[in-house]
Formats: structure tokens, sequence, C-alpha cells
């Protein structure tokens, strides 16, 4: 039996070792897209749209303006997707389970890479689908593997966390595939093998996760995947763990557990979906995602135009800022567990009387949130000071930002709520904040029209807009105080009740 234990620790190791590879290589790497569009220009796609014009001087150059709209345009309807359909992929995930939802999601990941291998210049139309199918399949494989965090208890937002940074610095594979592709592997070369290593995640599936999901907290004898001794025990773990907990310990929560439930008061019934939606809490969780990411997207989608400008042009160092931009997203990966290490620093603290595991984490949580909000009002303001060498600077803390401000909705969902809500919650969330982006369009039509391509007064009023993000640690903080008065004062009547 201690060897069995000791294979069940190395079967955690490797579903989190494995899950980290899977995030880093595959899940978020539609966000590497301003390196990929270098190897489809080369490649000739939608090159039809270029057109040969007239310079100031009379000299003749090729315009490839309306190519460049057409790619902005994949990469557009891609994200907007990757954002939208993850309330769908929510409800498949909480109503099917891990199997079904891995599943569907490996299918239109290698759907989308199968599409991108077989394209071509004439067939440059794919590319819509392809990239598509990708988000699609890639934030399916992140959210199955958010729950991993249950299997490490005091580090689950620490692992959530990880795991959302690792997403964010997937972005860096499109760069590989463009120095893998400038040194002679073709485009189709670099896809079919992303579309073969499908194989990989199909066999973490049915060998290192549960068929339903991994409850929290984990059930004493709880293992998954292939039993090292007993196969009826894992059958039964596999079918069973993930729905019921110790229901003779008062039912104190569901272990339907997605990445992470929170030890709820029994004396207080479980929300229902509509609760959760219409609380303070996930309104102005909703905004404080929805402000700070549609900087970001505004920041990303006007990077070159304002890096034009402020070198005057010149393209040697427009790319070399490019290319330190490129790499600074690979840090996302080293500073998102720092946040996890923020909202998990009271686990191993002994908890004031009365005050329940949630309780706590909340009030973890709202130094979390507060430090991405300040990071975010310091990104806006460096990306909106016209200086090139701040721009360094601003790179480091969009990277740094960005990797708090995923990571902590993930982990920030699932110390608030039930954790039988998670798939939708967080699906409800990243759609609304989807819709919410496309704000960025009608700031791009402000600036070329009414702006004359002068940005200021944009970068000016998103950075007041910003400001709205600092309600939401504070709401979370009054929160937590107002249990801790209801605490003291359920205290207090119980002892003079004694008396």
């Amino acid at each position: 039996m201690p060897n069995c234990w000791s294979r069940l620790r190395v079967r955690r190791g490797l579903t989190f070792i494995t899950g980290l590879v899977e995030c880093l290589c595959f899940a978020g790497i539609i966000f590497g897209w301003a390196s990929l569009v270098f190897v489809l220009k080369q490649d000739g796609y939608f090159d039809y749209l270029c057109v040969n014009s007239t310079g100031i001087n009379g000299s003749q150059a090729l315009d490839c303006s309306e190519q460049d709209e057409q790619l902005s345009l994949v990469f557009t309807i891609a994200s907007f997707i990757n954002n939208f359909v993850t309330v769908a992929s929510g409800f498949i995930f909480d109503h099917f389970g891990t199997t079904v939802a891995r599943l569907l999601g490996i299918a239109f990941h290698t759907m989308g890479t199968l599409m991108v291998a077989f394209s071509n210049s004439a067939l440059s139309v794919l590319l819509f689908p392809a990239l598509s199918f990708i988000a699609v399949g890639g934030v399916m494989l992140l959210m199955t593997n958010m729950q991993v965090g249950n299997l490490f208890g005091t580090r689950r937002s620490t692992i959530i966390t990880l795991y959302n940074g690792a997403f964010d610095s997937s972005s860096a594979l499109f760069l590989l595939i463009k120095l893998v592709y400038e040194s002679g592997i073709s485009l189709r070369a670099c896809f079919l093998f992303l579309s073969i290593c499908s194989v990989l995640h199909v066999l973490r599936t049915f060998l290192l996760f549960p068929r339903t999901f991994i409850p929290y907290p984990i059930p004493d004898n709880y293992t998954y995947g292939l039993s090292c001794s007993n196969l009826n025990i894992a059958r039964h773990s596999i079918n069973v763990s993930s729905r019921q907990t110790t229901k003779s310990e008062e039912v104190s929560s569901k272990a339907a557990a997605k990445p992470g439930q929170s030890a709820t008061a029994s004396l207080h019934p479980e929300k229902t979906l509509r609760e959760c939606v219409l609380s303070r809490l996930f309104i102005w969780h909703v905004i404080w995602l929805s402000v700070i990411q549609l900087r970001h997207y505004l920041f990303i989608g006007t990077l070159n135009p304002t890096l034009q400008k402020l070198t005057d042009g010149e393209p040697t160092l427009v790319s070399q800022f490019i290319n330190a931009f490129a790499f600074t997203q690979l840090c996302g990966v080293l500073c998102a567990p720092w946040n996890g290490l923020i909202m998990d620093r009271n686990k191993h603290k002994p908890r004031a009387e009365g005050m329940s595991e949630q309780e706590s984490d909340l009030n973890s949580s709202v130094l979390s949130l507060f430090l991405t909000s300040l990071m975010a009002l310091v990104f806006s303001i460096c990306a909106a000071t016209p200086v090139l060498s701040l721009q360094y600077f601003t790179f480091i803390i969009q990277v740094l930002n960005r990797s708090f401000l995923y990571g902590g909705n993930a982990a920030f969902l699932s110390v608030a709520f039930p954790s039988c809500h998670f798939g939708k919650l967080y699906g409800l969330i990243m759609a609304i904040s989807a819709i919410f982006s496309l704000l960025q369009y009608a700031c791009f039509a402000l600036v070329k029209s009414v702006l004359h391509g002068d940005p200021l007064y944009v970068n000016i009023a998103l950075t007041l807009v910003i400001l709205l993000a600092f309600v939401h640690p504070l709401s979370v903080f009054l929160h937590c105080r107002s249990l801790a008065s209801q605490r003291a004062n359920r205290q207090l009547t119980d002892s003079r009740q004694l008396l």
C-alpha cells in the first residue's frame, strides 16, 4: 500500500508537469499572432489584396494595407471567439465532465492546426475557421487543466495562476515557428507536428485525469486515472468522488469540484447560478476584468502604429521593439505564480474562530485585486506617455499585469463562488468581457477620424476608466468586513445564551 500511494504522488506530479507543458505549448498560441503574420505574408496569404500604388514622388510601390487588414481581421475574430465561446465551454465542462470537454477541445485544436497545415495562398480563407478552432480548443485545454490545482490543497491558487501564466506565455510558440521557418522548415511541417501532438493530449485525458472532475477538498483514499493496485477503487473514485465528499461531515461543501472549491460553512446553503451572477461581487468582478482587458487589447492593437510614430518610421527600431515585446511575453509563466502565492499566503495560518475557508480566501484576494488594479493604472500611464525608451518598461509591466489579471480572475472565481458553477461563471465573464472589448474598434475609429491619428485623448480617457477597477478590491474588502462583523455578533449572541 505505501508503494501504491507513492505511485499516486508520482501520478499527481506528472499531471501537474504535463498540464503545465500543455498550457505552455498549446493552449494560448493564437496570442502570438504577430509572429505568425510574418510567416503568412512570406507564404503569400491574401497577397492578391496587394496593389500597385503611386508614391508622393511619383515612384511605384506595392500597397499591402488591405492584406494587413484582412490578416488583422483573422486575429480579431479568433480573439473574440476565444473569450465569447468560453461560456459554452464552461457549460460543457460543468455538465459533461473532464473527458468530454477535453476530447472536444482536442478535436477543435487538431482541426485548426490541420486547416493551417493544408492551407496555402490560394486557400487563405481557411485561416478564419482555423484560428478560431485553435482558440476554442486552447481555452478548453486551459479550463480542464485548472482543476489540477485541487490536487495541491494549500497551493491551489498558485497552480491556477501558474497555468494561466503558461497560457499567456504560449504565445511565444508562434515566435518559435517563425524562427524555425526562417531556418528552412515549412509552415505545413510545423503545424502537422502540432496536429500529431494531439495524441499526447488524448493520452493525458485517459491516463492522468478523472472522467468527471477533480474534487476539492480531496476525499480520503482519492485516486484517479489508472489505479496502481485496486481497479474497483479507481473506478469508484472516478465516478463517485467528484460528485460527493464526505456527506457525513454536515454536507459543508459539494465536491463537484472544478478548479477549486472553498469549504463553505454548512450554515449557508449553496448559491444558485442566478444568485452568483446578480451578486455585487460578480458584477464588480466583470467590470474589473473588462476595463483592464480593454486597455490591454487596445495597446496590442495599436502597438505597431504607435512604434512607427515614436521611431519616425525607422524599420530597424520598430523591429527591435516588436521583438522585445514578443520576448517579454515569455515571462508570463514566471510572473503569474506570484499572484497565486499572494492569494494562498494565509493557507498555513490558523483562522479566526468561526471564520470559514471561503472568507479567509476572500480576505487574501483583496491584496491581489488591488495590486492588479494598481499595475493596470501604471501600465496605462506608461503606454500613454510618448517616450520611446519608456516602452521597454511598458512591455514589462504589461506582461506582469496581464499575468496577474487572468490568473487572478480564475483564482477569484474559484474562491468566491461554488465550484459547481465555476465553468459557467468563468465562461460567462469571459464572454461579457469579450463583448466589452469590442469598444476597441470605436476607439480605433475615433483616433483615426476625429483625432487625426493622435491617440492622446483616448489614452487619457482609458486611464481614467481604469480607476473603476479599484472599486472591486474595495467591494471585496467591505464584504469581508461585513462577514467578520456578522461572525462577531453571532459569537456574542452565542456567549450570552450560554450565560
